[in-house]
């Protein structure tokens, strides 16, 4: 699952997980017997926290950054492509259909940053952006909407009977 700061836990859950590790650092160190169950965490992870900490120390076993590749469009290029996004797809030659999918968002990417993303990675950015994933109502261009509402205050309602 992902978060908004790329990761699987926010700032303060890195911080206290870190120092859940610390402390097992310092009783590893004290030759502490009996950590997971003091922790309260599984064996699995004490015995690797152990062997992270007797090759590195304790900085082996300080929090990363958090996880998730890194956007390969700069700050600079998101706002050029909002931009894009924005005009709508006609401007970029998509034709008459005014939807954005993300086909053609990675498509617009490609060609004006020459960079592929893959349809998860553009909706990933696209997010990034403050754009969601829409789902347009499909139906007849020739569609009545009179006809429907009356069909469904008349018609419909004496069928139920």
């Amino acid at each position: 699952m992902r978060y908004p700061d790329g990761g699987g836990l926010s700032v303060r859950g890195r911080a206290k997980r870190e120092a859940v590790r610390r402390q097992a650092a310092g009783w590893f160190a004290e030759g502490v017997p009996v950590i997971a169950a003091r922790l309260r965490v599984s064996q699995t992870a004490v015995y690797g926290w152990r062997k992270r900490w007797q090759v590195g120390g304790d900085l082996a076993l300080a929090s990363k950054r958090p996880d998730g590749s890194r956007c390969r469009l700069d700050e600079g290029r998101l706002r050029r492509l909002a931009d894009a996004l924005d005009e709508g797809p006609a401007v970029h030659g998509f034709g008459s259909d005014q939807r954005w999918t993300l086909a053609r968002v990675s498509d617009l990417i490609v060609r004006m940053f020459r960079t592929r993303y893959t349809l998860r990675g553009t909706a990933n950015v696209m997010y990034r952006l403050g754009w969601s994933v829409q789902v347009p109502a499909h139906r007849a261009v020739e569609r009545d909407e009179a006809a429907v509402i009356t069909w469904r205050r008349e018609t419909w309602p004496a069928g139920k009977r």
